[in-house]
């Protein structure tokens, strides 16, 4: 069981408060997307969570654990994929356990049975520029599960591809979830790919950001795959857009 919580976190930097009290609770297999404004604080609040930056107040647990401000316990995926183009796929996946001291072969067989996994079998001793966009994205997410194991934060990791790819990708991510017992806190501008994905929605709205409302998707997963034309799905989109043009005026 892997359970994060995030409980009454606040970050100030140059005496700007940037978040304020921020609580949530990520349970097992869930998908908890972050949506709101640039600059409401999002990836200070990843940062946080990550424990790349401590809170000025607040706690972060993983089961039941304090984690704060201490790093390597929860994974965290930027936009790009961020792999090293000198390695090999299978030494760019091995990568946090070569950094934890691991001996080469070693690292190398335990990141074996995960290939045929994340659907990247034949790619091993291939390089970064030999895959598609949408293959270096499985790998940098298997590198990112490699890290930390069953927790993972991910911020816009699909947004540089393409609506084809992006769909694909979509259901290939949420296939992996459920296969490897993952959970997930994802940031994203994009509210479709909100809502096409998300157990639950957190709005972080304001100056300093909170988390000023909560939108459960009760459409079971995968989403059936006309949803994003049904009435249950613009009437999500319509709302989560009246709060984030609320909050643009304020």
């Amino acid at each position: 069981m892997s359970e994060l919580q995030v409980i009454g976190v606040s970050k100030s930097y140059a005496g700007r408060k940037i978040i304020d009290n921020v609580s949530l609770t990520l349970h097992e297999g869930e998908l908890i997307c972050l949506l709101g404004v640039s600059g409401s604080g999002k990836t200070t609040l990843f940062n946080v969570i990550s424990g790349l930056v401590a809170p000025d107040n607040g706690e972060v647990l993983l089961d039941g654990e304090v984690i704060t401000s201490r790093p390597g316990h929860i994974s965290y995926m930027l936009q790009k994929d961020l792999l090293l183009p000198y390695r090999t796929i299978e030494d760019n996946v091995a990568l946090p356990l070569l950094i934890r001291g691991m001996p080469k072969a070693d690292a190398r067989r335990q990141v074996s049975p995960y290939f045929q996994e994340f659907g990247l079998d034949g790619t091993q001793k291939k390089y970064p520029r030999q895959l598609s966009g949408g293959m270096r994205q499985r790998a940098a997410l298997m590198r990112t599960y490699m890290f930390s194991g069953n927790v993972a934060l991910l911020d816009e990791p699909f947004s540089a591809l393409d609506t084809i790819t992006k769909s694909e990708i979509h259901t290939w991510y949420l296939n992996i979830m459920e296969r490897i017992h993952l959970s997930t806190l994802f940031i994203t501008h994009d509210i479709d790919e909100a809502i096409l994905l998300s157990d639950r929605i957190c709005l972080l709205t304001g100056k300093p950001g909170r988390i000023t409302e909560e939108i459960c998707i009760t459409e079971p997963k995968p989403r059936r795959k006309d949803f994003n034309l049904s009435d249950e799905f613009l009437k999500y989109k319509r709302k989560i857009l009246a709060i984030i043009e609320a909050d643009r005026c304020t």
